[in-house]
């Protein structure tokens, strides 16, 4: 018994040691440093520092955290392999897909999209460390095309939050400091067709905070939101609703005015006792937390069990529920969602008519 503790913390030793190199690895190689024939000075180190500072600014902070775990866990894989991370070797990088696609011990197969996301990741941290992965080297692409051919499956979409959902949610929050932020968050998320992440990088002005992921400006029609968003910059119309009780943009008002909200992020954290708003920015979980439990207080979908109700609903709902509600042209659908194509804007929408275009009987038949 003994024997068998001495193996295990040392196993778990080896684990942690490991865990460490990869964390070290990630804070030496961050890609951004000076050519090794030309000397440092004071003016040069600073430009080194900013550039490194523009260079995580190129993706989101959700994105880097994921790379960053991407490499973490095929860097520990190498070395349960007997291999090294560095150089890139396809060959190996072909049986890590393969790893992953099949489950091995406690591990669970994964999905097809996330192995691509793993691939992405990878791809990208090799970049940061002055190398390229070839993704169409063989050993890597008839691997993966292999995968996607055997595993494949239609992607599983989240349920859309509909018009009559999102009331019965918001009827659940009290009319505390909490419950008007969290009131205005799910009515803004909602009408804005807003990621959470949108949602919760808001200022009040511009450049008010350095990560700020864009501003508002409140008329008497409505709301402006201009958003730093995935696809670039763009503007985002709110208008009022047809009542008070659950108009996104008065909802939002009441949010600011009782929580004293006039610099800096607008969703903020809130003290022990809830009656003061902090200065700290919520974080973009907080908004799938919300979604998640107001969906089960206020009784949607109840015909199924808990847990499959709380896998049903995301962030991506409230998007979803402003596509499929939404009895508008489809650009401006388009337009409101940030999306590059109409396919996209489909793709969100879970219930249309399919049919409203009939291409059988317009050729004739």
């Amino acid at each position: 018994m003994a024997a068998e503790d001495e193996k295990s913390t040392s196993s778990n030793s080896g684990t942690f040691s490991i865990a460490q190199d990869d964390e070290r690895d990630q804070e030496k190689s961050d890609g951004i440093a000076l050519p090794s024939h030309v000397a440092g000075s004071g003016s040069l180190d600073r430009l080194v520092d900013t550039a490194r500072d523009y260079a995580r600014a190129a993706a989101s902070d959700n994105t880097l955290k994921a790379y960053a775990k991407d490499w973490a866990h095929f860097a520990r894989w190498c070395r349960m392999k007997g291999a090294e991370p560095l150089p890139p070797s396809p060959e190996m990088i072909g049986l890590y897909l393969a790893d992953l696609a099949s489950g091995s011990g406690l591990s669970p197969a994964l999905s097809v999209s996330t192995i691509e996301r793993r691939l992405s990741g990878l791809g990208w941290n090799y970049a940061q460390r002055g190398f390229t992965l070839d993704r169409k080297n063989r050993h890597i692409a008839t691997v993966l095309a292999g995968i996607k051919r055997k595993h494949a499956r239609p992607p599983v979409q989240k349920e859309a939050i509909l018009a009559k959902d999102i009331l019965a949610m918001v009827a659940t929050l009290p009319y505390d400091l909490r419950g008007l932020r969290d009131r205005a968050i799910l009515l803004l998320g909602y009408a804005g067709g807003l990621r959470r992440s949108e949602i919760v990088s808001l200022d009040v002005h511009k450049d008010d905070t350095p990560d700020s992921g864009g501003w508002i400006e409140i008329f008497d029609k409505g709301a402006l939101f201009t958003l730093n968003a995935k696809t670039g910059w763009r503007e985002v119309e709110i208008g009022r609703g047809s009542k008070d009780q659950t108009c996104p943009v008065h909802a939002l008002e009441q949010w600011m005015h009782f929580a004293k909200i006039d610099f800096g992020p607008i969703f903020t954290g809130t003290s022990r006792d809830g009656k003061r708003a902090s200065e700290t920015r919520l974080n973009d979980k907080h908004v799938a937390r919300l979604i998640k439990r107001t969906v089960l207080d206020a009784g949607i979908r109840s015909d199924l069990p808990e847990k499959d109700r709380l896998a049903l609903f995301s962030g991506h709902s409230l998007r979803a529920g402003l596509a499929s509600s939404a009895e508008v042209d489809e650009r401006y659908v388009q337009k409101q969602l940030g999306h590059a194509s109409a396919e996209m804007t489909r793709r969100y929408q879970r219930r249309r008519d399919r049919f409203r275009v009939n291409l059988t009987k317009a050729a004739g038949l």
